[in-house]
């Protein structure tokens, strides 16, 4: 039987302690357990800042990608090998900046992949810039005087960008964060998860504290259905987007693999890739 434990290794993560980013860890590992999912079942694929540790922490198939870039070495997992679990994970910095082609993209293409972003409203690993989740006014060093532009709204644009799974957790609640990680895993297509896991180093704003008082659960409003896309997108942006649980889910479009001709019912990686010598100057030729 799989346990959390079993997705331990023996690196110790090096976050500052109180980081939300633990919480995050915890979920995905005790995710994967609840699943019955075996680690070596399970790929864990990174970008770039403080979140993009995590998938050195969990035992299990990692990758510690490049800035942005998450997402096409995940889907491009996925699409080899359909028998992997494929979770990506990032920042704000990483998924809404950078990284934000490949996210929209990601979003409406509807490959069965599980993403996960750590949502801290600043950039940690380089000690403390303005994020494209910064709200307007916010005193970093890169806008002393304060942010002149509006923060993104990540539900909003995932919603409009045809995401058929869309949820949103506070790192505090591991219960919650792990029940919903489990349902984006299980669910046939694209899972887009923001998860508010706040810096305790940098940001003195967007604390603990400060979630707890602003955060509203779905679960808390009497008729909420996550079946109806107008509904959803109506709540986030009554709330501002500061509400925790399962937002909207699509459960009858079809992911990208199941659309796509003559997707391979058999693994790439299962089957014979020996080419030879011969084989291989063939296929070079049509490249000359």
């Amino acid at each position: 039987m799989v346990t959390f434990k079993d997705f331990r290794n023996t690196i110790k993560p090096n976050w500052c302690p109180g980081c939300g980013d633990f919480s995050v860890q915890a979920s995905i590992q005790r995710a994967a357990a609840n699943l019955e999912i075996e680690p070596h079942e399970l790929a864990v694929v990174s970008g770039i800042g403080c979140s993009g540790r995590l998938s050195g922490y969990i035992n299990a198939y990692g990758l510690h990608g490049i800035h942005g870039r998450a997402l096409p070495i995940a889907q491009g997992l996925k699409l080899a090998n359909r028998d992997l679990n494929v979770i990506a994970t990032g920042g704000d910095g990483d998924g809404f900046a950078i990284g934000m082609g490949h996210t929209v993209h990601s979003i409406r293409r509807n490959i069965d992949v599980t993403y996960v972003v750590m949502d801290n409203q600043i950039y940690g690993l380089t000690k403390g810039q303005t994020s494209p989740r910064s709200a307007a006014g916010f005193i970093t060093k890169s806008t002393p005087g304060g942010a002149i532009e509006p923060s993104l709204k990540p539900l909003e644009v995932a919603l409009s960008s045809g995401a058929t799974f869309v949820a949103q957790g506070f790192s505090t609640d591991l219960k919650e964060l792990t029940a919903m990680i489990e349902e984006g895993m299980k669910h046939k297509g694209f899972s887009f998860i923001n998860v508010f896991s706040p810096c305790v180093t940098y940001n003195k704003v967007n604390t603990y504290d400060w979630f707890k008082e602003h955060l509203t659960k779905l679960s808390d409003i009497e008729g909420y259905d996550a079946s109806n896309r107008e509904q959803a997108m109506q709540t986030v942006m009554k709330h501002e987007g500061l509400v925790t649980g399962i937002i909207y889910q699509d459960t009858e479009t079809p992911s990208y693999q199941e659309k796509l001709q003559g997707y391979s019912e058999t693994a790439l990686t299962y089957e014979n890739l020996e080419l030879g010598e011969e084989k291989l100057d063939e296929l070079m030729k049509e490249f000359m």
